[in-house]
Parts: structure tokens; C-alpha cells; sequence
């Protein structure tokens, strides 16, 4: 972590310290109180049917910092300053922080996760039809997968300013295979809940193809000024057509992400985002 002396955490009584909460009398005073961040439970609702669920990627008293550190993003941005008023916030000591092994990272991973199980709380396609708000309802699944999409863009419209240092914390090297790991589940819980089925080779294509949508769109979200992002919408509409123009054979989708890759990687340069 930037301008921070790491502590050596080997050390039992220091480990029990850090990892429980201090008391204070007064609650701290939050920059941004009006805004709230549900806590998650962590569950697993992708991939694989015949594999248990994991465990929580985060500890409880990672949890409880990340989370009120979010709270703080919009004033702070993705940094150290975040973390350490979210410490005080959920009445730990600011070097709880070094807790978190990847500093910043662990803040943007937290929301990225929280975001994605948090999804099918609010739009769950396998439900039964008359189970689902009538808007929802007798969708095909390519509109299922763009009211998917939709919805968990909306989750990053209050930290949409920041996102841009978001992509700069992914894209360093070390964050780069646990930020593809993340957008490869997202993808895949997207298809879940739209209830795909597909056994063959397309179940990859498909999640594939839908990453590199994903990823485009949010990036073109952060640079969005029109009404209720409109424009992204309809950026969102031209990406799903390109991908159902394509079809699904592994040459054209191979052809498509290759230029995704390169014209996403292009557009973060252009930003001066550091890009591997």
C-alpha cells in the first residue's frame, strides 16, 4: 500500500488486535452518511451444480471495512484514504487496513463481487413467469441478457466518476487475473440467471462473448454524460447485435474478442490507465 508501513502480522497478540473492532463513544462522521451499503451474505449461484459453495472470499472484519469504505469512494475515490475511513467507520483502528492483502484492490474486487450475487436478489429469470414483475415477463433470452446487463451497470451509477480509477487498480499486473476471474463469473452468472442450458461448446463462446460486452460497455459508461445513460444503453444494444450477428462458431467470436481486446485496450491508454 502507497505511503504505508506494512506490519508484520506473525505476531499472535497483533493479529487480535487488528482483528477486533475498538469501541468509541461517538460514531464516526461519514462524508457521504446519505448513502448505504447492504451487507452480503456470500453464496454461490454459478457454475457448477455438483460442487459446493465456497466460502466467503472475505474474512468478517474485511467485510465490515470494505463496506463501509465504499460508502466513501464517491468523495475518495478507490484509495488508501477510503480504506482507512472505512476502518474508522466499522470502529477498527486504521491499521486494520494492512489486513487487506491487496490494499485498494481488495476494496474494487469487494464491490464487484457484492454487485454480482447481489443480482439475482433483484432479477431472477428462472423464476416461474407469473413470479416475475409483468415487464419481465415471456422475454427472449437475448432481452433477458440485456436487462441483466442493465442492472448491474445501475449498481455502478454512484461511483460511475471513480470507475475509471477502478480500471486502473485491475489492470496492474498483479490484479489483472483475479479482475478477469471476476468478470468471467459475472458473465456466467448473467447467462445463469437468464436460464441458459447449453451443454456444448457455445456455453463458452456465449460467456466469452458477453465478457468482452460487459467490459466495453462499463468502460464507456465512466465516459457517459447523457440522460440516465441513454447513450449507454444504446452502446449496450449495438455490442448485443454485433454479437448475435457474429453467431456462434469459435473463429468469428475469436476474430470479435481479438478486436474488443485491443480496441478496450486502446481506449485505457488513451486515458493514461496503465494496461498489460
Amino acid at each position: 500500500m502507497n505511503n504505508t508501513i506494512r506490519t508484520n502480522f506473525s505476531s499472535p497478540s497483533i493479529g487480535r488486535i487488528l482483528s477486533k473492532p475498538i469501541t468509541s463513544s461517538s460514531s464516526s462522521s461519514s462524508c457521504c452518511s446519505s448513502l448505504t451499503t447492504p451487507r452480503i451474505k456470500f453464496r454461490r449461484r454459478y457454475h457448477s451444480y455438483q460442487h459446493p459453495a465456497p466460502g466467503s472470499p472475505f474474512t468478517k472484519a474485511e467485510s465490515a471495512i470494505l463496506s463501509a469504505s465504499l460508502l466513501h469512494v464517491p468523495s475518495h475515490g478507490f484509495s488508501n484514504a477510503a480504506l482507512s475511513f472505512g476502518a474508522r467507520d466499522a470502529n477498527y483502528l486504521d491499521i486494520s487496513v494492512n489486513m487487506l492483502p491487496r490494499g485498494v484492490f481488495d476494496l474494487v474486487h469487494y464491490h464487484l463481487a457484492t454487485e454480482r450475487l447481489r443480482l439475482g436478489d433483484k432479477i431472477d429469470f428462472r423464476k416461474p413467469e407469473n413470479e416475475l414483475p409483468e415487464g419481465l415477463r415471456n422475454l427472449s433470452i437475448p432481452a433477458k441478457i440485456r436487462v441483466l446487463c442493465m442492472e448491474r451497470l445501475r449498481a455502478n451509477a454512484p461511483i460511475i466518476h471513480r470507475w475509471q480509477e477502478a480500471f486502473a487498480v485491475m489492470s496492474l499486473a498483479g490484479n489483472i487475473s483475479a479482475s478477469m476471474s471476476e468478470l468471467a463469473k459475472l458473465s456466467d452468472e448473467i447467462w445463469f440467471l437468464a436460464g441458459d442450458e447449453s451443454h456444448d461448446t457455445t456455453w463458452y463462446t456465449r460467456r466469452a462473448t458477453l465478457s468482452a460486452v460487459y467490459a466495453t460497455t462499463e468502460l464507456f459508461m465512466t465516459q457517459d454524460n447523457s440522460k440516465d445513460f441513454e447513450a449507454t444503453w444504446a452502446f449496450l444494444d449495438r455490442r448485443l447485435h454485433d454479437v448475435k450477428t457474429i453467431g456462434s462458431s469459435v473463429s468469428n467470436v475469436t476474430s470479435y474478442l481479438d478486436f474488443t481486446v485491443h480496441a478496450f485496450a486502446n481506449v485505457l491508454r488513451s486515458k493514461n490507465v496503465p494496461f498489460f
